[in-house]
Order: C-alpha cells, then structure tokens, then sequence
C-alpha cells in the first residue's frame, strides 16, 4: 500500500493520475495546503520541502522499511522503476523521458505557476511580472507544440510516459493560464486523446471533493511568502 499525500493542483495531479495508470492500491493522506498543513512536523519528516505531493510505500521492492519519496518528479521515477512501466527501458528512450520529464519540472511548472500566481492570486496587479511570466508560458507552450510535432505521439516518442503524467496537469490549467490551444495545434491534439484515458481521467477527479471555491485571507497566508524563520516559527500554521 502506498499512502500519498496528496491535496488537488497540478503537481498532485501527477502523481494520482501515475497511480491510477499503475494499478498500484493507495490511499489519501490529504495535506490542506490552504490550512497550513504542509508545515506539520509529521508531514516535514515525509517531505522536508513542506511542499506536497509525498508518498509513503508500505511494500517497497526488495521489502524492508517503508520508504518516504518527496517531490513530484522524484515520485514519478520512483513508482516508474518500481512498476516497470512508463520508463523505456534503453539508454535512448530513458533519456528522452527524464529529458522531457526535467523539462516540466524546471520550465513548464515554475513559469506556469508563476504566470497563474500574478494572474490570479497576487494582491496587486504587476503588468511586468504578467507580461514577463505570460511571454515565458507561450513560448514553453510553442517548444511543447514543436516537440508534439516531431514526435506525432507523445511528448518522448512513440509511447506514453512518465514525462506525459507530468507535463498534462499543468497544460490542464491553460484557460486559467489564458492559453489558446488553438495556438498549438499539436498540443491540442495531445491533449484531447490523453483525455480519452480512463485512468487519466480517474487521477484527475481524485479528490476533488477538496477543492475550494475561493482563496481566503487564511490560505492565502498559509501559501505564500514563507521564508525559512516564518517556517521555524509556525507562522504559516493554522488551526
């Protein structure tokens, strides 16, 4: 049994929608990240980052004690080699995944996340942080449509990946992003047949009952501008 740690954004999505393709029994630990509970000392000891989603595995392969994986990429390379599936098994095919798989983790993720942060969630609103960030998506969105191009499948050749897990959640949010598939016909038509994926489908409704309707004082306290006193001083922790 693996419990995930999860609560309902794109990078949990990762990873409930790797499990459902996987077939692998899990169970919800839910982080309440608009209540602080990312800053658990229990959840810190899985994840030091106070960052979700974690996984604990209760039967990691070669047995022993349970195993605690944290960040999403991590995780998503971990139950790859645990399961054997997702990840070729040659030299070229596991590089073309972990390079696509990098690509989402340190480009499409952070931009895209900062672009929806001034968009959505900044008091203010920054014409410069909204036009840098949303310049910095487009052109991620267009090296993404080229790549699809190339490929005429999947985002690391011929056969569905880890790196499509990854990439898909984010590519989720793109009206909220103001992003128009319509620009990127070859996304576009990644997108819609991922959709058509029962599993996908499956990991994208887990837990959405959790999801709030609007971002309150309290959250918006609990997720933005920690520093590393705030954190040793519980000061993003809510009751």
């Amino acid at each position: 049994m693996i419990d995930l740690h999860y609560w309902p954004t794109p990078n949990g999505w990762k990873i409930s929608i790797m499990l459902e393709e996987c077939g692998l029994p899990y169970r919800l630990v839910a982080v309440n990240i608009g209540k602080g509970e990312q800053f658990t000392p229990e959840f810190m000891a899985i994840s030091p980052n106070n960052r979700m989603p974690a996984i604990v595995d209760h039967a990691p392969t070669g047995g022993g004690e349970p195993i605690a994986v944290f960040e999403s990429g991590a995780i998503l390379i971990y139950l790859a080699e645990k399961t054997g599936l997702f990840m070729p098994s040659d030299v070229r095919g596991r590089s073309q995944v972990l390079q696509w798989l990098m690509w989402q983790m340190g480009g499409l993720g952070p931009m895209a996340g900062q672009n929806g942060h001034f968009l959505l969630y900044a008091p203010e609103k920054i014409p410069y942080a909204i036009d840098r960030y949303s310049k910095e998506v487009n052109r991620l969105y267009g090296v993404l449509n080229t790549q699809l191009g190339r490929t005429g499948a999947f985002v690391a050749g011929p056969t569905y990946s880890i790196a499509d897990m990854a990439i898909f959640p984010w590519i989720r949010t793109h009206k909220a992003q103001e992003v128009s598939l319509d620009d990127f016909p070859h996304v576009e038509r990644w997108y819609n047949a991922l959709f058509l994926r029962p599993a996908l489908k499956r990991g994208l409704d887990f837990g959405k009952e959790l999801r709030a309707g609007t971002m309150t004082e309290e959250a918006r306290k609990a997720l933005f501008g920690q520093t590393a006193q705030s954190v040793r001083d519980g000061d993003h922790k809510l009751n």
